[in-house]
């Protein structure tokens, strides 16, 4: 991973719309090496993929829920099933497997406590808990997509 290719990445994680031409103008190179790097970068993985991120306040989800499990037993069916169901939950936007006291941290995301009830009732008929812990956003301070790439050494 040179510098080139880091920059690259933290241009395209930054605005993937970028053209082949303004991307090749900021790393200084032509467009064929530059679109020939891109391509590596995607084929070895360090781009897994490009999307379009919608502001979720500006489709009514305006709710942000942290929800903390601890899972009653930790045999292998019943990690698999927490993690099927979860799979299957549309406002679980992030789940992290986690060490220590709690099992799971989700991220959540809702339209309104209404919402978050129907959410909850969902997910305690499919898994059996010890503990479910929920905490509200009350305000976003920081949301970003981009990997700070320069930590990269």
């Amino acid at each position: 991973m040179d510098a080139i290719n880091v920059k690259l990445l933290e241009l395209l994680q930054h605005n993937a719309e970028m053209t082949i031409q303004q991307l090749s103008a900021e790393v200084h190179l032509s467009t064929t090496p530059c679109w020939k790097r891109i391509n590596q970068l995607k084929n070895l993985g360090y781009i897994s993929k490009t999307v379009s991120l919608v502001d979720r306040k500006k489709i009514g989800l305006n709710v942000t829920t942290m929800v903390f499990v601890t899972l009653n037993t930790h045999d292998q069916e019943k990690i698999r099933i927490f993690d099927e169901t979860i799979q299957q939950i549309p406002e679980v936007v992030e789940c992290y497997r986690m060490s220590g006291e709690i099992d799971y941290q989700l991220k959540v995301v809702l339209s309104d406590i209404e919402s978050y009830d129907s959410f909850y009732k969902r997910l305690i008929d499919k898994v059996q808990f010890a503990k479910v812990t929920s905490h509200f956003a009350i305000e976003e301070i920081k949301h970003t997509t981009e990997i700070p790439l320069g930590l990269i050494e």
